[in-house]
């Protein structure tokens, strides 16, 4: 397994939660690869937000166990960065999507995501795709 941490995208996480059989999730094909993960503190927002009180026991009991990356002042020079070059080109993403990928190029890792369609517009961010 590389040691190196991993940023997982709120699409990885939703993948996982909602995967009957674990073995078939995105994730669990990440554990295989990669042994260090962290999330965003958006990715941590947007599950909650779209959580229940029942679900946020899991999810307490999951990012209890992994790293959370904050969204401080360089994370938010890179976002601001990220969303101009974007504009230039006459392209727009989620806000939390820029969030999320001004954290993990701000943290200088890479970043698992099922929604490939959104971060491959942002020149510089290494992303990790399902095989």
């Amino acid at each position: 397994m590389e040691k190196q941490v991993i940023c997982l995208d709120t699409s990885v996480l939703i993948d996982y939660f909602r995967k009957v059989n674990k073995s078939k999730s995105f994730f669990y094909q990440l554990t295989k690869e990669y042994d260090l993960f962290a999330v965003s503190v958006i990715t941590e927002y947007e599950i909650y937000y779209g959580s229940n009180a029942e679900q946020d026991l899991y999810w307490d009991d999951f990012f209890n166990k992994i790293v959370s990356l904050p969204y401080n002042s360089e994370a938010n020079r890179v976002t601001t960065r990220i969303e101009r070059e974007l504009r230039r080109k006459n392209k727009t993403i989620d806000k939390p999507d820029l969030m999320i990928a001004g954290t993990a190029l701000a943290n200088n890792i890479k970043l698992a995501t099922l929604n490939v369609k959104h971060f491959e517009l942002i020149d510089g961010l290494e992303l990790i795709k399902r095989k």
